[in-house]
């Protein structure tokens, strides 16, 4: 099925240990590769985005579980959102993945109240607004 092909990243959703970690770094991948063109990185996340709310319900439903970890395209939209826009510098990719598994992992305030959400929608809101979050966070403290 293709949708779960989609939704585990082409498998890397299966690794045994950290699957949304690794995922994460596969988003920090893609969005440095897609850096030096802007409206490509616009593009890249808004095709994985919509990749990703296509075929996590229909592949959470195959797999018999709400919110299978196998699916891990929510992490690679959500990290590559994190980033999108900002300088490619290894100090904001590397405080934008820190920051993106801790709203990610801990999910506080409004992360966590989007997870109810049905289908693939509830797997993929919630780490779209930690990515947005992320974002404006290293903004601002770019500010500093």
């Amino acid at each position: 099925m293709i949708a779960k092909v989609i939704a585990t990243v082409g498998g890397i959703g299966r690794v045994p240990r950290l699957p949304g970690t690794v995922a994460s770094v596969v988003g920090v991948g893609l969005a440095w590769w897609l850096s030096p063109h802007p409206a490509m990185q616009i593009a890249g996340c808004l095709a994985v985005t919509a990749l990703g709310f296509w075929s996590a319900g229909p592949a959470s439903r195959a797999m018999g579980v709400k919110d299978p970890p196998a699916v891990v395209i929510d992490e690679v939209a959500g990290m590559m959102i994190s980033l999108v826009l900002l300088p490619a510098t290894w100090k904001i990719y590397l405080a934008g993945f820190l920051l993106f598994r801790f709203l990610d992992i801990f999910k506080p305030g409004p992360i966590r109240r989007l997870e109810c959400l049905p289908g693939g929608v509830g797997i993929m809101a919630d780490d779209l607004l930690a990515g947005v979050v992320t974002n404006l966070l290293l903004r601002l403290a770019g500010l500093f």
